[in-house]
């Protein structure tokens, strides 16, 4: 409270009126003064009594806080004498995997740069972020290898199976198993220094607008994310299990589950990819008791409730986490009618805050209905007004900027972006209408940003637009988003033919699905004029 005072910052909404900055109302949390460590060590140097890391729903193989990190010591090392210096970028394109958190932590460890790919994307869509982030070496599987055929760059199998000549034209170099047999005893890996200002990831967002932007975040942008988790995990909730139902190429599964659970010690339950009824039996069969989701799987949860309620035994679970896309109240209630034990914690943030926002911690918070939470330890916020820039106080509905130790270090290769969402100060625009109460909660009403929200993903509308104009017999296009109660928006184009064309709907449909991914082809609705 002495800090709020020296500010006049109102202890109840977190708001100094000097500024018109909102302030976190939770406890800071203290920065890493070394200015030389990198996130990997800083992780590994957490002391905590877990036992278990990972554990893959679907073989049930464990791994455990020893065996992590004597699988990063061995990845390093291979990663070392493949090549692999501060600076590289090493992209993987896989679902869920227990061996994902090992390569991120082996690669940024040595400085280089980890960037991730949908799997279900298509060959066009691989190439064109590839085109941009010029990676160096590839993990993967080789369901995915097809789609990179005649690329010249080395790749790493990420499951037991061998190339055969279906996957065409690519250079593997070794699988992850080999890597893990590396025995790492008088091995010299060459190391460069790492400092927290140097970049450790570049996962991609569409930002406040437009195509698809390679977010720079840095190793001290990931400690301030892990120091968060760490600062607010309760240690009255007892040793947690969490499920990873989130894709890890996101950064809601990258930061808060292939990473962020690691310095508590808490163990993490790895689904490859979503299932519900998968989901629901590793649930009760490991004892659950944290679920990450986003709206449409929980209004899933709502409608078949007593089903769901009859076939599995979900009594470890204590509370859900839900993100990626506000919920309604009224989705709330229906939920906690049918599942009164079990609390639901929403939260917000961005790849360009590294996972920072606002979140729910406790029972009491949850009861905000609506809200997505108090503003994230250390974090700064204003609400302005997105036409006259000024300014907002409480209960004033503007555009949320954030400012704190977690916001990325900017766009790779578009200085223009990187400008008009970072400003001078520091602050980043998020694109997205918000308010803060008189209690310092978080509320998002709407979006600024022209982005689709389909089951938590981000659609740009502007790709898809760019994408039905290369046709040569389209004149003009535009897409918006269409509402829908199960999977939040999707798209919807409207298309104007050139003079002469009779193409049909179905026929840029078939256009369309061949060069994007099957998760947005297959919602979009094309009107033809």
């Amino acid at each position: 409270m002495a800090e709020f005072s020296s500010l006049r910052i109102d202890p109840k909404s977190g708001f100094c009126s000097s500024n018109s900055t909102f302030y976190s109302k939770r406890v800071p949390f203290p920065l890493p003064s070394n200015h030389a460590l990198d996130i990997t060590t800083f992780i590994s140097s957490y002391p905590h009594h877990g036992k278990t890391a990972f554990i893959d729903a679907t073989t049930g193989r464990h791994l455990s806080f020893s065996q992590l990190w004597q699988s990063v010591d061995s990845v390093s090392t291979c990663l070392s004498e493949l090549g692999i210096r501060k600076g590289n970028i090493v992209i993987i394109i896989a679902p869920n995997s227990i061996f994902i958190p090992i390569v991120c932590l082996s690669v940024m460890s040595l400085g280089a740069i980890i960037t991730t790919s949908n799997p279900l994307n298509t060959s066009r869509e691989f190439a064109v972020q590839m085109a941009d982030s010029k990676p160096v070496l590839v993990f993967t599987t080789s369901q995915v290898v097809p789609k990179l055929a005649g690329s010249p760059l080395p790749i790493v199998l990420l499951d037991e199976q061998v190339a055969t000549e279906k996957t065409g034209q690519v250079k593997i170099v070794t699988t992850i198993s080999e890597m893990l047999k590396k025995e790492t005893k008088d091995k010299i890996r060459v190391r460069d220094r790492v400092y927290q200002d140097d970049a450790a990831t570049l996962l991609y967002s569409s930002g406040t607008t437009g195509a698809s932007k390679g977010v720079i975040s840095s190793h001290g942008n990931l400690m301030a994310l892990m120091q968060s988790f760490s600062h607010l995990s309760n240690p009255d909730e007892g040793e947690q299990t969490h499920i990873c139902a989130v894709p890890m190429f996101h950064i809601y599964g990258f930061g808060a589950f292939a990473i962020g659970k690691l310095p508590q010690g808490s163990k993490v339950v790895v689904l490859s990819k979503f299932d519900m009824k998968e989901m629901l039996s590793a649930i009760e069969k490991y004892r659950v008791t944290c679920l990450p989701l986003v709206p449409p799987i929980l209004l899933v949860m709502v409608k078949e409730a007593d089903e769901i309620r009859k076939k599995y035994d979900l009594s470890s679970l204590q509370s859900i986490v839900c993100g990626g896309a506000p919920l309604s109240k009224d989705l709330i209630n229906r939920f906690m009618e049918k599942f009164p034990s079990i609390d639901i914690r929403q939260g917000y943030a961005m790849t360009e805050s590294t996972g920072f926002g606002a979140s729910m911690q406790t029972p009491e918070e949850c009861l905000k209905y609506g809200s997505v939470g108090l503003l994230s330890p250390n974090l700064e916020a204003k609400i302005v007004d997105p036409t006259t820039g000024t300014a907002l106080k409480v209960n004033q509905k503007g555009e949320l900027w954030l400012r704190g130790p977690s916001i990325m270090k900017g766009y790779l290769n578009n200085a223009e972006a990187t400008a008009a969402t970072l400003d001078s100060q520091g602050w980043l625009k998020t694109g997205d209408l918000c308010y803060i109460d008189d209690d310092g909660y978080v509320y998002v009403v709407d979006r600024l940003k022209e982005l689709i929200k389909y089951k938590g993903y981000q659609v740009p509308p502007a790709e898809l637009e760019a994408l039905l104009l290369s046709h040569p017999q389209i004149s003009d296009a535009a897409v918006i988003p269409f509402p829908d109660e199960e999977v939040g928006q999707y798209p919807m184009a409207y298309v104007v033919r050139k003079s002469g064309s009779n193409i049909s709907d179905t026929a840029l449909m078939d256009f369309v699905a061949k060069q994007v991914s099957n998760y947005i082809h297959t919602y979009i609705h094309i009107i033809v004029f």
